[in-house]
């Protein structure tokens, strides 16, 4: 319950969203919620799986929402060029494990799990407005692990974060 309650409690009123759901069934209610709450724009996405993002793993459902309306759709990562893979090869493990993936991510090395997470910031870069196309968002996503500007922007909220708590 609280994986669905808390992007929807954002207590930052956050207006541009991706949104992950755990079952398929839950795409339209929760797009329906964000819709209702006055979410300018947002994803809902199911993936295959079962993953509660979009990956290499197959074809995720997803739900588009721009103000009052409500696009429904099917993101295949073959059609970006994303070859499919297992769900093993985007295994995380402890917090240390995937802290170090995570750097290892935005420090460009190649995979699954830098696909995944292109994927990802692809549909966030769409929904705040940045690009109004994925495949253009995958490309800025890309282009910003490349350049390390992905990279520099967690250190920078890493220390931010130490600072304030």
């Amino acid at each position: 319950v609280f994986n669905i309650l808390g992007p929807l409690c954002n207590p930052a009123g956050a207006q541009a969203q991706v949104v992950g759901v755990y079952a398929p069934e839950l795409v339209d209610l929760v797009a329906a919620v964000l819709s209702l709450l006055g979410v300018k724009r947002a994803f809902v996405v199911h993936g295959a799986g079962g993953l509660d993002e979009v990956s290499p793993v197959g074809e995720a459902l997803y739900a588009e929402v721009t103000g009052a309306s409500v696009k429904r759709g099917v993101l295949d990562p073959l059609s970006y060029g994303i070859e499919r893979c297992s769900l093993a090869a985007l295994k995380g493990g402890t917090a240390a494990e995937n802290a170090a993936i995570t750097r290892r991510i935005l420090q460009g090395e190649t995979g699954p799990p830098t696909d995944a997470v292109a994927l990802n910031a692809a549909l966030a870069l769409v929904a705040a407005g940045m690009t109004n196309d994925i495949r253009e968002g995958l490309q800025l996503a890309r282009r910003a692990i490349a350049s390390g500007a992905a990279f520099a922007k967690m250190e920078e909220y890493v220390r931010w974060s130490r600072s304030v708590g």
